[in-house]
């Protein structure tokens, strides 16, 4: 798929893969949308990308993402490319007092449910483009969890059924393009909460996504995921241990 010159949207643009993928893009040439909640890191997000536009959207919120979905549409009517990026995590383990319910219905409100109202929202708009795309950015822990973010694998391997399905509706009946990043472990302030100090860089996902975008890679798999997804899919339970270092 080509990605320069177009219009994208990047929902959590304002640091960290988005902010990283937001670079790329802009320097491909593309009119970048930056939504998150923080306006002040999309302010400065958007201040160093030429024609950048930041716009403070709390996606949880049904009637902000309806807002959100109204402006872009009038005043972007060009807007061929969605990346769902926004996330939360928790770090924790399952048992007596951990709070899973409540960890749970945080990480799905902006993980799950929110990609799908925000790409519900969009996809009257993404259909009219001559070539679009939704790019959804899982986890490898969407193919096993790990048990120190429970509820966070919970919610990508949410993201990733729902993005296999999807890619099989749009692909009957339009041309938009269903697109899965999933990185391994990524150094964000983001997942701090869950060990990020450890992972790969963002630029280095960026770079990939971008990359896999440009090759029609539905599944773009990232740093370790790709040799991790085949031990998976050959011995699940020896992989889903080694990714625990049990």
């Amino acid at each position: 798929m080509n990605i320069s010159h177009k219009t994208v949207l990047i929902t959590g643009g304002g640091t960290g893969i988005g902010l990283e993928t937001a670079r790329l893009l802009s320097a491909r040439g593309n009119t970048v949308i930056l939504v998150g909640r923080t306006m002040h890191n999309l302010q400065a997000a958007a201040a160093e990308l030429p024609g950048a536009v930041a716009i403070r959207c709390d996606v949880t919120d049904p009637a902000q993402v309806q807002q959100l979905v109204a402006q872009v549409t009038a005043d972007y009517p060009t807007l061929s490319v969605l990346i769902n990026n926004a996330g939360r995590a928790f770090s924790y383990r399952h048992g007596a007092g951990a709070g899973a319910a409540e960890k749970a219905h945080e990480e799905f409100a902006t993980n799950y449910f929110a990609l799908l109202r925000i790409t519900e929202g969009f996809l009257p708009l993404l259909k009219t483009q001559p070539e679009a795309a939704v790019v959804n950015v899982s986890s490898i822990v969407a193919y096993a969890p790990s048990v120190a973010a429970p509820s966070y694998s919970d919610s990508k391997a949410a993201v990733h059924s729902y993005t296999l399905a999807l890619r099989h509706t749009l692909a009957q009946e339009t041309n938009v393009k269903v697109f899965e990043a999933l990185p391994s472990l990524v150094n964000t302030a983001f997942s701090q909460e869950i060990g990020g100090a450890h992972g790969m860089p963002a630029a280095e996902v960026a770079e990939a996504l971008v990359a896999g975008i440009e090759h029609d890679e539905w599944e773009i798999p990232i740093g370790q995921t790709a040799g991790f997804r085949a031990f998976f899919l050959s011995a699940p339970q020896q992989a889903f241990e080694m990714l625990n270092q049990r």
